[in-house]
């Protein structure tokens, strides 16, 4: 392995005990193997959230780029959408 360096962390009882019982089930080696796993597990969360949050900010982008919708009918809106209400009631999934 690398060049290592040691932390001190503080954990609840109940992590600690999740953590000992992983070590103790033999799904881990050692409490350094679960915490550098969860370490991987946050990292990859994190990057996949800053994936979304761009597409999410590209997707408004080309919303505010494309223009003004024009007029709502908030009646016809209404209706549409009982319409579609009603057919999922029904089973009829369009």
């Amino acid at each position: 392995m690398a060049a290592v360096e040691k932390l001190s962390i503080a954990l609840t009882p109940e992590l600690a005990a999740d953590i000992r019982t992983a070590i103790a089930t033999g799904d881990y080696a050692s409490t350094s193997e679960v915490v550098r796993d969860a370490l991987r597990a946050w990292k990859r969360q994190r990057e996949s959230r800053a994936v979304a949050i761009e597409e999410l900010r590209q997707l408004w982008r080309e919303g505010v780029d494309s223009g003004d919708a024009g007029p709502l009918d908030g009646e016809d809106i209404k209706r549409r959408g009982r319409e579609r209400l009603a057919a999922l009631r029904a089973g009829d999934r369009r």
